[in-house]
């Protein structure tokens, strides 16, 4: 059965009336009425396209990483975030061995092949680490025991195990442009971060097919020289575009606005990176990683008795609402961070257009989620 969806164009304020099954099959657009155009009284949200996120670790209490990970874990996972608004994200598997990572996108693989729908909703895996920097600072909480040089035989093995879509790496030694040629040959999407690379190894990274930065400003020492440093290169590097965390905690507003301008929200996307603790309750908890941990109420992650984070605990969404709220960019703008360049991440264009999946979602002028449809279906916003 046909659902017809009504919203505004948050780029032209028209009104759309889209008609959904479990695809777009149609789009019709007028002027909006007054009301409706978002003055005093207006009745209706904006309408988007269902929001992307490419880095999630875990969420709601269940961690994409270790020993418990299963298919199902992955699917509840997926189920929660489509509530909030996330209808589609990748699971990211963090610095372990070889059997672990394999294990994790295994799970990632039995997921995916329940349904076309969920193949959709999880395109693949993210594989952070373990080519990291083993410096203190750079590495964050990665495993120092687990880090080891780049091999692209073993992502090939990964392969093997799960749909492997982007690898994180810390380009920093003399074999890395070839391990990263070997592994973008392989169909993968590398991504440069947790690194001390040099300026010239960055380039080189980039010249050898790296194309992302991962969750940029973040996995890197906390005091830089002024000129040069890694920021700046891959801040100018239109070569990259760059994952960045906006959960009020990991980027200070400025910095994450200063970013956004250098890189525009075409080379710029969102990610909550979010951990197993996102979506529980404010509180202490204890970590196999990083021992006892605090959530506040306004979602900031930190180990007890320090200020310093322990992972992100918030969703894509959360990250929408704090860049409408803290930088100057519009909904619109903001929008495309969360849409359109991770769908050009994933080979897909993720505007709303006929034939397009009915992954939808109704915001008001704040990033508030409304309503969400997931291939026609409409979910309890949680």
């Amino acid at each position: 059965m046909s659902t017809l969806v009504r919203g505004l164009d948050p780029a032209t304020g028209q009104l759309l009336e889209v008609t959904i099954d479990t695809a777009i099959t149609r789009i019709d657009r007028r002027p909006a009425a007054p009301g409706e155009a978002g003055e005093a009284g207006r009745e209706l949200p904006y309408l988007a396209p269902g929001l992307i996120d490419l880095q999630v670790n875990g969420f709601a209490g269940i961690d994409v990483n270790g020993p418990e990970v299963t298919a199902e874990r992955i699917l509840e996972i997926t189920a929660v975030l489509a509530r909030r608004g996330v209808t589609t994200w990748v699971p990211t598997v963090i610095t372990g061995s070889e059997e672990a990572i394999c294990r994790s996108l295994r799970a990632v693989a039995e997921a995916r092949a329940t349904s076309p729908q969920l193949a959709h909703a999880i395109p693949f895996a993210h594989v952070e680490g373990p080519f990291l920097s083993a410096q203190d600072g750079p590495r964050g909480v990665h495993d120092a025991a687990q880090i080891r040089p780049i091999d692209a035989d073993e992502a090939a093995r990964w392969q093997q195990a799960g749909p492997v879509g982007i690898v994180t790496l810390s380009p920093h030694t003399d074999d890395a442009p070839a391990q990263i040629a070997r592994i973008v040959n392989l169909g993968i999407h590398v991504a440069v971060g947790h690194t001390h690379a040099s300026g010239p190894q960055l380039t080189a990274a980039v010249d050898a097919g790296a194309t992302l930065s991962t969750h940029l400003g973040n996995g890197i020492f906390p005091q830089l020289a002024r000129h040069p440093n890694p920021l700046w290169t891959q801040l100018a590097e239109d070569r990259l575009t760059c994952g960045l965390i906006a959960d009020g905690h990991h980027l200070p507003a400025e910095t994450l606005e200063v970013m956004l301008r250098a890189k525009g929200v075409g080379r710029a996307f969102l990610v909550s990176d979010a951990t197993e603790l996102a979506g529980k309750q404010p509180g202490r908890y204890e970590t196999a990683v990083g021992g006892t941990v605090e959530l506040s109420a306004d979602g900031r992650l930190s180990h007890v008795g320090t200020e310093l984070l322990a992972g992100a605990a918030s969703d894509v969404a959360t990250g929408l609402r704090f860049v409408l709220r803290a930088t100057s960019l519009s909904l619109r703008e903001a929008l495309v961070l969360v849409t359109r360049t991770p769908g050009a991440v994933l080979g897909r264009e993720t505007t709303l257009h006929v034939g397009a999946p009915a992954d939808l979602v109704t915001l008001d002028a704040d990033g508030t989620v409304q309503c969400i449809w997931q291939h026609g279906t409409e979910l309890t916003p949680a």
